[in-house]
């Protein structure tokens, strides 16, 4: 299991959900995700909470996402990851992002505020007692808003396939152009039944992980929720599926074409 995959692989899997024009979703919204390497030997979860809360006197989404390895992954690599991002709750747009990681003994803690106003993004590296200052794009997202900002702001019935959608987010200290192309539609069959879903390819950096920048395959939810439900990742070694394992709080009625 290659540093950094695990929790990579689910937020990839959720940034990646797209809605209609109305909000798909609400406080108390929470996913769990079980994730299996070569197709049979379990390698951990993951989960992503929503809350309100203010931040300076600001109405804000709280999300925290986690991250950790089970089973006999965890014997010999190790992991627990902690993200978080406090986004407006009108714009979706980023104030504060927290990473703070341990990978099997690959370690970072991180804490990111954004300044939208003058494009600027404060980075605090608390392991290494350092503090940088980086101009961003307008408007840019965190690792984590980006997929509740795709949610909400983009409007599926005008995807046509083959089409592609990019977004300016900001990683550790660097901009970066994340782009998702859109594939169709498919029915699949899940832990819940049959599902039809929208199927996306994200492109990823290819080389030391993944075997070429189409290496990532998910399906979301077509109904208004956009659950991500299943990602697939071609490795240079084996593979990697994340499937969605339990849900509460949605906002809107899960759809089922037909139940297990």
């Amino acid at each position: 299991m290659k540093k950094k995959l695990l929790i990579y692989i689910t937020i990839l899997a959720v940034q990646f959900s797209v809605a209609q024009n109305n909000s798909s979703f609400g406080e108390g919204e929470w996913f769990k995700f079980r994730m299996s390497y070569s197709g049979w030997l379990k390698a951990g979860n993951a989960t992503l909470s929503v809350n309100e809360t203010k931040l300076e006197g600001r109405d804000v989404y709280h999300v925290t996402g986690k991250g950790w390895t089970s089973g006999m992954i965890k014997w010999f690599f190790k992991v627990k990851d902690r993200y978080e991002s406090y986004f407006d709750i009108k714009t979706l747009l980023p104030y504060k992002f927290i990473r703070d990681i341990d990978e099997g003994g690959h370690t970072k803690n991180l804490e990111i505020k954004f300044d939208q106003s003058n494009n600027k993004a404060y980075v605090v590296d608390k392991k290494n007692n350092t503090n940088k200052v980086f101009d961003t794009s307008p408007n840019i997202q965190d690792m984590v808003s980006t997929y509740y900002y795709l949610r909400n702001k983009l409007d599926v019935n005008k995807l046509k396939v083959g089409d592609e959608v990019r977004v300016d987010m900001f990683f550790d200290e660097e901009n970066y152009g994340f782009k998702l192309q859109y594939l169709g539609e498919e029915t699949i069959n899940t832990d819940f039944g049959d599902i039809e879903t929208l199927k996306f390819r994200p492109y990823v950096m290819a080389g030391r992980v993944f075997k070429e920048e189409e290496s990532l395959t998910l399906w979301v939810t077509k109904d208004k929720n956009k659950l991500p439900l299943r990602i697939k990742a071609d490795l240079r070694v084996g593979s990697l599926r994340a499937d969605l394992e339990a849900f509460k709080g949605l906002k809107h009625p899960f759809r089922i074409v037909l139940k297990n």
